[in-house]
């Protein structure tokens, strides 16, 4: 029985999921069959240092990393207004970046494969990190300027509420029916304090 109605069509698949699982694939084939070349010419007990060599340094790196970011989200909190000892004219600044693409690199050294090890000592130099990052930051906020009212990135846009240079993002507050019936009711006094 037939009800006159077409039968649902899937989305097309956009390029990046057809393109993303074939370019990885082909990244995976890549590095294998360099380990091989690499086995070949210097051998096996060659290729197994350089691989646990890469593991060693990564995990270096992305535990000094980890620690440098954790260091400076500390000192950002205790510079914020209210804290003690806080300077009260001067909002805190953001300190240090550049810790996503340390990580990153360290990340990549850890991977097993000459190609994702050539990438992560290119991420170990600063001027390499900086350059990406300037470039990340322009493309970001190209692409959030051209952004369409409603999108994900209007709404991340519109969430950005701490700045450094100390502006007020507009947002609104939403109450609920029950919210405001709690509030309206008088408060019956201090409660006693719970014991377990």
């Amino acid at each position: 029985m037939t009800t006159g109605t077409p039968p649902p069509t899937a989305p097309p698949r956009s390029r990046t999921r057809t393109f993303v699982p074939l370019a990885v694939a082909a990244w995976a084939v890549l590095e294998i069959w360099l380990l091989t070349v690499v086995a070949d010419a210097a051998g096996g007990l060659a290729v197994l240092l350089l691989l646990v060599a890469g593991i060693v340094l990564g995990s270096a790196v992305v535990k000094r990393a980890g620690r440098r970011a954790f260091r400076n989200l500390a000192e950002t909190l205790q510079r914020m207004p209210g804290q003690p000892g806080a300077d009260a004219a001067e909002p805190a600044a953001p300190t240090g970046g550049g810790n996503g693409f340390l990580m990153l690199g360290g990340l990549l050294l850890i991977i097993p494969g000459p190609v994702s090890d050539a990438a992560g000592l290119l991420l170990l130099i600063p001027r390499v990190r900086s350059a990406l990052g300037r470039y990340a930051e322009r493309s970001l906020d190209r692409r959030m300027r051209a952004a369409s009212p409603g999108s994900l990135s209007d709404a991340f846009q519109q969430a950005r509420i701490h700045r450094p240079d100390g502006k007020i993002v507009q947002g609104e507050v939403i109450r609920h029916e029950d919210e405001r019936q709690r509030d309206a009711r008088p408060d019956d006094g201090p409660r006693p304090p719970l014991t377990p």
